[in-house]
C-alpha cells in the first residue's frame, strides 16, 4: 500500500513540475506583453488609444463573424469554413443595396433608413443561405465520417467566391463602393473618434445581447443546447433536432450578414476573397476563445482585433499583423488548448 503511494507521487511529480513551468512561461509571456503595452502607452498617449479604438472596430466585426464559427461548431461539431466566404457575400449584396439601389452615399436621413434596411436584407439573405446549405449539403452528411463535411464546407467557400466574383464584380480586382459614414468623424482631446467605430458598436453589442438572450432565455435556445449535448437524447424529449440546426445555421449567417453591413460601411471596399482572409481571423477568434463556446468567440474577437490595431500602429507593422496573431493563437494552444474559455475534453477509447 504505502509502495502504492510512494509510486502515484512519483508519477504525477514531473506532471505537476511541467504544469508548473509551462504556467510560469504563460505568466512571464504576458507580463511581457503587459510592460510593452505600458511602455507604449507613455510614450505614446495618443497613438495607444488612436490604435486601440481601431482594434475594438476591428474586434467587433470578427467577434459577429466568430459567432458564426462557434454557433454550428458547438451544435454539430462542424467546422463550416464557407462562412468567411458567407460574410463576403453579405458584404457585396449590402453594397447592391445600399449603392445601387437607394444610392445612399451621404449622411441623410434616407441614408440612415437605408443602411437599415440594408442590415435586414442582409442578414435574412445570408441567414437563408446558410440554412439551403445545411438542407442540401450538410444534413446529407450528418451522419458521415467528420472529412466529408469538412470538405464539403471547403467546396462550399469556392462556390460562394466564384458566385460572388463572376455575378457581383466581374472579376478579381476590389470594388470600391461609397458608403454614408466615410471616413468622417470628431476630435475628443487629440484623439479622432471614427463616426463608422460608433455604428459598428452600436450595432455589434445590441446584436450580441440579442443573441445571447434566444439561447439563454427562449425554447429555441434551450433546444439548441439540448442538442448540443446529445441529439438522440433530445429527439426523445420531442425536440425537433433538424429544425432545431437549420435555426442555429440560421443565426450564425444572420451574424455574417450583419458584418458584411458594417465592413461595407466601414471599409467601403469588397474582393471575391475577402471571406477567406477575414473568415480565418474570425475562426482564430473562435478558437482563441474556445471553440463552441460563444462568449469566448467574443472575447477571442475583441482581443485579436486590439492585438492587431496595437501591432499595426505600435508594433511590427501591417506586414507582421497575422504573423503576431497565429503566432499568440498557437503559443495558446501550447499552453491551453481548449482556448480562453473553453472546457477541457477527454477522449475515450
Amino acid at each position: 500500500m504505502a509502495q502504492t503511494m510512494v509510486e502515484a507521487v512519483e508519477t504525477r511529480s514531473p506532471r505537476a513540475t511541467r504544469e508548473l513551468v509551462e504556467r510560469l512561461i504563460g505568466w512571464l509571456l504576458l507580463g511581457a506583453v503587459g510592460i510593452w503595452l505600458l511602455t507604449e502607452l507613455v510614450k505614446d498617449p495618443q497613438g495607444f488609444v488612436q490604435d486601440l479604438l481601431t482594434g475594438v472596430n476591428n474586434g467587433a466585426l470578427y467577434a459577429l463573424i466568430a459567432l458564426g464559427y462557434t454557433l454550428v461548431y458547438g451544435i454539430i461539431e462542424l467546422i463550416n469554413f464557407s462562412h468567411g466566404d458567407l460574410f463576403m457575400l453579405a458584404a457585396v449584396v449590402s453594397g447592391i443595396v445600399t449603392v445601387n439601389w437607394f444610392g445612399a452615399t451621404s449622411f441623410t436621413l434616407g441614408a440612415v433608413v437605408a443602411v437599415l434596411l440594408a442590415l435586414v436584407i442582409a442578414m435574412a439573405a445570408a441567414a437563408a443561405l446558410n440554412v439551403a446549405a445545411e438542407r442540401v449539403a450538410y444534413r446529407r452528411l450528418r451522419r458521415a465520417p467528420k472529412l466529408a463535411p469538412l470538405i464539403t464546407a471547403v467546396g462550399l467557400s469556392f462556390i460562394y467566391q466564384w458566385f460572388g466574383q463572376q455575378r457581383f464584380m466581374n472579376g478579381s480586382a476590389p470594388k470600391s463602393w461609397p458608403t454614408m459614414i466615410g471616413s468622417n468623424g470628431f476630435m475628443v482631446g487629440s484623439v479622432k473618434i471614427y463616426w463608422s467605430l460608433l455604428i459598428v458598436v452600436g450595432v455589434t453589442l445590441p446584436l450580441l445581447a440579442a443573441i445571447t438572450w434566444v439561447i439563454a432565455s427562449t425554447r429555441a435556445g434551450k433546444a439548441m443546447r439540448a442538442t448540443a449535448q446529445d441529439q438522440d437524447a433530445a429527439r426523445l424529449m420531442g425536440i425537433d433536432v433538424d429544425r432545431t440546426i437549420s435555426f442555429t445555421f440560421a443565426l450564425g449567417g444572420a451574424m455574417a450578414g450583419a458584418a458584411g453591413l458594417l465592413y461595407m460601411q466601414s471599409v467601403g471596399t469588397t474582393k471575391y476573397d475577402l471571406g477567406f482572409q477575414l473568415g480565418l481571423i474570425a475562426f482564430t477568434a473562435a478558437v482563441l476563445g474556445g471553440i463552441g463556446n460563444m462568449n469566448g468567440a467574443v472575447i477571442g474577437g475583441f482581443l485579436i482585433g486590439i492585438v492587431q490595431g496595437l501591432n499595426d500602429g505600435l508594433g511590427f507593422g501591417q506586414k507582421w499583423s497575422q504573423t503576431v496573431v497565429f503566432t499568440i493563437l498557437i503559443l495558446l494552444m501550447v499552453f491551453k488548448p481548449e482556448g480562453l474559455l473553453g472546457n477541457p475534453t477527454t477522449e475515450k477509447v
